[in-house]
């Protein structure tokens, strides 16, 4: 087994969620096994309201993102997640 880089896009619940806060929750919640790799990089969508970016390196086995995507669903002012990129690291 090797490790991937998987990307993560996180939408907010609204134009009015503080991003910056969203950040600092996203990092804390980073399960065991997970690795932040770069930054979280703020992607425009439309009309104010911008997406999150999180790289994480994990383990390439089944379901190795899921503790990831799960922890950052319960994340006050999350609205969705969504794995949009999966490559070997």
């Amino acid at each position: 087994m090797g490790d991937v880089a998987a990307k993560i896009k996180i939408m907010p619940e609204s134009v009015d969620t503080d991003l910056a806060e969203l950040k600092e929750k996203i990092k804390s919640v980073i399960p065991a096994g997970a690795d932040l790799h770069g930054d979280i990089v703020e992607e425009p969508i439309a009309f104010g309201l911008k997406a999150l970016i999180v790289t994480l390196i994990v383990n390439d086995e089944e379901g190795g993102t899921e503790p990831a995507e799960e922890a950052f669903a319960k994340v006050s002012g999350v609205e969705n997640v969504q794995v949009i990129d999966v490559n070997r690291f």
